[in-house]
């Protein structure tokens, strides 16, 4: 299976979706660190946020062999400016959490023009779309 890292803003759904990737009990912890797992790696938030720390997510993703961009439906901007995607040398995928809130076509335009040409559309509450995920991760290159 590929090893996925997971970046995006606070609250976008990052531990959620790695607790639902995982067939875990979802429920809310705020990732306090980078947590390892067999194949997620999940991130803070507040690296993908903060100029200082972004440069870490890109180390980072060199331990993965797929980057996920993050953009929750509800979210009113999008972090990641636009062609962002050639700066790693990693698969990358955009995935819209929260598919069921708000508006999950615009964040799925900004992650396509974040340069994503592969975006998923997952709820993690519910479970909608993880499978999808996982499948892609199961696949070989």
């Amino acid at each position: 299976m590929k090893r996925l890292i997971l970046i995006g803003r606070s609250g976008a759904g990052k531990t959620t979706l790695t607790q639902a990737l995982k067939g875990e009990n979802v429920s809310y912890q705020k990732t306090q660190y980078v947590s390892y797992g067999d194949f997620l790696i999940d991130t803070p938030g507040e690296y993908a946020e903060n100029h200082d720390l972004a440069s870490a997510l890109c180390l980072y993703s060199y331990e993965a062999d797929v980057v996920g961009l993050l953009i929750a439906a509800d979210d009113e901007y999008s972090l990641f400016p636009p062609c962002i995607t050639c700066m790693v040398n990693r698969e990358v995928i955009g995935i819209v959490t929260k598919k069921n809130n708000a508006d999950p076509k615009r964040a799925e335009n900004w992650l396509r023009l974040s340069g994503c040409e592969t975006v998923f559309h997952v709820d993690s509450v519910t479970g909608e779309g993880v499978e999808d995920i996982l499948s892609y991760l199961n696949t070989k290159k």
